[in-house]
């Protein structure tokens, strides 16, 4: 059986887009081959990397990659996991389904923190929201359509 092809698309393509690739790479790689990129991509965001590790999920070796990188790759699914990515999501031609599926911002909900605790629990929570939607794959994205 072939896995599906899904790519998620944020705008800087350094935590929920890859937080999403990653979890799916760990729960559900024998199924599905995940894949990230940014509309413009500005880096791995190393809080996002410190709290996948905390749940046994490396991402430190995942690189920030723009969208014009995977043109050529035909993918089953592309979903926007935040506003602005599905609002600037260009076509894509062929099979590929498009869903929106939007978590909250760390890194902006980090900087109304009162602590680096408290920056790391809004980490924390998109982590667990994302987790929470990788599993109920690929059953979800029939649901999301």
């Amino acid at each position: 059986m072939d896995r599906l092809k899904i790519l998620f698309l944020c705008t800087g393509n350094s935590c929920r887009s890859q937080m999403a690739e990653g979890w799916t790479r760990h729960l559900k790689g024998d199924r599905i081959e995940p894949w990230s990129a940014g509309i413009a991509p500005k880096g791995m965001d190393p809080l996002a990397v410190r709290v996948m590790a905390e749940v046994g999920v490396d991402i430190s070796n995942h690189r920030s990659k723009h969208l014009k990188e995977l043109m050529d790759t035909e993918f089953d699914y592309v979903i926007t996991v935040c506003d602005s990515a599905n609002e600037s999501c260009p076509f894509f031609p062929g099979k590929t389904k498009r869903i929106h599926k939007g978590f909250d911002d760390p890194p902006k909900l980090a900087r109304s923190a009162g602590s680096e605790e408290e920056a790391l629990d809004s980490y924390r929570r998109v982590r667990d929201e994302i987790r929470a939607y990788v599993d109920g794959m690929p059953m979800n994205l029939k649901n999301d359509l």
